[in-house]
């Protein structure tokens, strides 16, 4: 039998009362350079450089923005190769790149319980404005980052240009869809899972064909082997160059703890132990991305959905089907469709957070209601492949087609305006028309759903065109499918239209690749469903 997780390897000790107090969390939340009382000894920074891992902002409001760094002088290394002690560092926001029009600066508390990350929830800023920031650790300077404030609710907007991606397996291939990213005029990017992925990595580091120490072999379970393997990760230049330079939305999927986990059920780790395991994995995954304190990780939980508004034009509901879903009610894998899935008890997003997300949809006052979210809405079904029988992906909301139903249900017969969902996971591009009843051809469509392509994830193999290419014919809803390609989406909305464009890198065997807009589709204002152009 495994052995039993150390409590020090996954609980952080440190609760967000304690938290406050010991990293100026009140005087970076308020703009103020004052440290509280009682920590004004707290070390310098190593000699080494400090910023190995860059810089980042996210969560965008009106009125400021969260900014993230972390100190790892030596990434690779447990503890970030730091010593124990908490480390002072200072943080400047300006309106320019130069640095030289500071309008909000302060000291946070870089501490050993969060990896020595840095989480500062800088407020007072303009609302639709563009700024720059950097910290400073003793002598070392990070780089600049650029971000921007979301436009005040109800504020007319006339255009919104943002990115979204996913499934961005390291040892699969390199980022170039992120290079090609970083070159794009956006406001934000939206990042819907698979930040990492927990398995084992050769010693040549798979595709990319590097060196790779020996401590990335294993599976990640414990709270220092996830940071290492975000650490890794965050390495890659062109994923720094990406959240350097845009504010990020992020959420997970299920490689930042397990394979298709589903809230305290794992696909294959021991049962008795899977809450341990989870619990290190969502502070590895709060230390290392932009993160409001009301993220932070309580044990095993975690809030993560909550909204980001875009004036009057869009406003983004960002979903966690992971933490609280049910058990898969039919099995895991391809399955036939059972009873189990039909009860009204049966839930992917958890009962609190599926009333939270129809109850914004009822209040949203945005032209655009987007549903930013991990596993496919629109149905698959694979009957080709198991002599005309119905079967489905059960990780995926075919799984749980009751409480898509519901969700569905509410949009259509609420009015809610403009539905769009954008999706993840599949390592493939969908674009669907979403129906209460999918079987029936005359159910009107109610939202529209874009499933966007992996990062990196599957590499540069042909696998799930072959395989899913032909289950299309069969689900008429599916407008459009492409399986062997990796990018990013592109979306470009205006009160009147909403654009996709996919855009496909040609290869990730190399971290330049060139990219080529692959297919554009429109969503008219009012009309669900998107033509392709």
């Amino acid at each position: 039998m495994a052995t039993r997780l150390p409590r020090s390897e996954i609980l952080p000790k440190i609760d967000r009362r304690r938290f406050l107090q010991l990293t100026a969390g009140a005087a970076a939340t308020l703009g103020l350079s004052q440290l509280p009382a009682g920590i004004a000894r707290a070390a310098r920074p190593p000699g080494a450089y400090p910023f190995t891992l860059g810089v980042a902002s996210g969560d965008p409001a009106a009125d400021g923005v969260v900014l993230w760094t972390r100190l790892a002088p030596s990434p690779l290394e447990a503890g970030g190769g730091m010593a124990p002690g908490p480390v002072e560092v200072d943080w400047e926001v300006a309106l320019d790149g130069s640095m030289s029009s500071v309008v909000a600066s302060g000291t946070a508390v870089a501490l050993r319980e969060l990896a020595h990350s840095v989480h500062v929830e800088v407020q007072g800023l303009q609302p639709w404005s563009e700024y720059f920031y950097r910290f400073r650790a003793g002598d070392h300077v990070s780089p600049v980052g650029r971000t921007k404030t979301t436009p005040a609710a109800g504020t007319p907007l006339g255009a919104l240009t943002f990115a979204f991606a996913s499934c961005q397996d390291w040892p699969a291939g390199f980022y170039s869809a992120y290079h090609r990213m970083a070159e794009e005029d956006l406001d934000v990017i939206v990042h819907l899972g698979d930040y990492i992925y927990e398995y084992g990595i050769g010693p040549t580091g798979g595709a990319r064909n590097v060196s790779v120490p020996g401590q990335f072999r294993t599976e990640t379970q414990r709270l220092s082997e996830y940071r290492i393997r975000y650490a890794l990760y965050r390495t890659d230049p062109d994923l720094q160059e990406a959240h350097r330079l845009f504010p990020w939305i992020v959420t997970w999927d299920d490689h930042e703890v397990e394979n298709d986990y589903a809230g305290d059920d794992p696909e294959s780790f021991p049962a008795e132990r899977f809450l341990e395991r989870r619990a290190a994995a969502y502070q590895a995954y709060y230390e290392h991305l932009p993160l409001r304190l009301s993220s932070m990780p309580d044990g095993p939980n975690a809030l993560l959905y909550r909204r980001v508004t875009y004036g009057d034009l869009a406003e983004f509901s960002v979903l966690d089907t992971r933490q609280y879903r049910s058990d898969p009610p039919c099995g895991r894998g391809e399955q036939p469709r059972c009873d189990l899935a039909l009860d009204p008890a049966t839930t992917m997003t958890g009962p609190a957070q599926e009333q939270w997300l129809l109850d914004g949809l009822d209040a949203s006052g945005t032209t655009w209601n987007v549903l930013a979210q991990q596993v496919m809405m629109g149905e698959l079904d694979h009957k080709i492949y198991y002599d005309g029988n119905t079967v489905y992906w059960q990780d995926a909301w075919d799984g749980f087609p009751a409480a898509r139903a519901r969700i569905l249900d509410h949009v259509a017969t609420h009015g809610i305006r403009n539905p769009v969902v954008i999706t993840g996971d599949w390592h493939s591009t969908f674009v669907n028309d979403l129906k209460v009843d999918f079987k029936d051809p005359a159910s009107p469509v109610v939202a529209t759903e874009f499933v966007g392509t992996s990062i990196s994830s599957n590499g540069d193999a042909i696998v799930y065109g072959p395989y899913y290419g032909p289950m299309v014919p069969d689900n008429p809803h599916i407008r459009f499918f492409d399986g062997d390609r990796r990018g990013y989406v592109r979306c470009t909305l205006t009160p009147d239209t909403w654009t996709t464009d996919l855009r496909m890198v040609s290869t990730v065997s190399t971290s330049d690749a060139p990219v080529s807009t692959f297919a554009s589709f429109v969503v008219q204002d009012g009309i669900p469903g998107a033509t392709q152009v």
